[in-house]
């Protein structure tokens, strides 16, 4: 029986969330309200399909706004059903972009929202999709209050963290595809929140939510460094479990993932830590966590972070 590792592919941004205004929705077309169909954009060129580009590509551009692009008409409904449900009273969608003549898709309130419309051509472009045949909404979404990017010295858990049972740290991830599958599995098995190590990309980068599915919207985020894991860890008597491959000349033993571990476990007040893609966990987190292995049948030695991180996220999540 031999133990997974973590394949650990390459690049992307680091990323930091820093609190601003959200973007201004387009103007109407004088004369019209909200309700009223506005005017038809075209062009590629035209100074709000370059803001969207913008918000779309550029990490610095979002913060500045606290706003990003979610395509498709499934994960926007989600966000919006979520952050309906927690009756905030905060404006989520600033702006639904619809292709023309299409009619606003099921499910989705655009009381507060404007509404633009365009061709074909600049719903691609908006899109960054090779088709958009069955593309049906494009929407600009505020980034929530529930993502916060803090220094060591700062420690208002409760306000990161409505619950801390469940914790999922990333240390470096950096494939956004990773990263996005990661929060989507946070969310589906119920894990309270996610500390971000430096060197994370930025989980509304338009990757990352393509493959988390918005779940970026859906769970506190907190943007730190380890210092702050160790305080929260000390602060509510957390255990600290690190995914490692079991290997020849590791110094720490490596438990197996087993569901008697895990329910030896679920009780306690958890951080789950996954490392990086390029260099895998960092020294912090080896020296002060328990590992952890997945046992894999066959020659097979090891699992990409987000596979590895499903299995890990299903098997320790809330058993109530």
């Amino acid at each position: 029986m031999q133990c997974a590792s973590i394949l650990y592919p390459q690049i992307h941004k680091i990323w930091c969330y820093q609190p601003s205004l959200s973007v201004t929705p387009p103007p109407q077309e004088e004369g019209t309200s909200r309700d009223s169909k506005p005017k038809l954009i075209t062009s590629p060129s035209n100074p709000f399909v370059k803001h969207c580009l913008k918000l779309r590509n550029c990490s610095s551009y979002r913060r500045s706004h606290a706003s990003a692009l979610v395509v498709g008409a499934t994960p926007i409904r989600e966000i919006c059903r979520f952050r309906e449900s927690l009756q905030d009273g905060g404006v989520l969608m600033d702006c639904l972009i619809l292709p023309d003549k299409a009619e606003i898709p099921d499910g989705l309130d655009t009381s507060s929202a404007s509404i633009v419309r365009v061709s074909s051509v600049v719903m691609k472009k908006l899109s960054g999709l090779q088709t958009t045949d069955s593309l049906d909404a494009i929407a600009l979404i505020k980034i929530p209050a529930s993502v916060f990017n803090v220094d060591s010295g700062q420690k208002n858990f409760q306000s990161w963290f409505p619950s801390v049972h469940r914790i999922l740290v990333l240390d470096g991830i950096q494939d956004p595809g990773n990263l996005g599958t990661l929060l989507r599995s946070a969310v589906a098995f119920r894990w309270d929140g996610v500390f971000l190590l430096p060197g994370c990309c930025d989980p509304f980068n338009e990757k990352a939510l393509r493959a988390s599915r918005g779940a970026s919207f859906q769970l506190p985020i907190v943007s730190s460094s380890w210092n702050n894991v160790v305080s929260l860890k000390e602060e509510f008597q957390m255990k600290l479990l690190a995914g490692h491959p079991e290997i020849e000349g590791l110094v720490k033993p490596v438990c197996l993932l087993s569901p008697s571990f895990c329910d030896s476990l679920s009780d306690t007040p958890l951080c789950l830590v996954l490392g990086s893609e390029g260099s895998g966990l960092s020294e912090n987190t080896l020296q002060a966590c328990e590992l952890v292995s997945i046992a894999m049948a066959g020659e097979y030695e090891s699992l990409n972070v987000s596979v590895a991180g499903g299995i890990f996220l299903y098997m320790l999540q809330q058993k109530n």
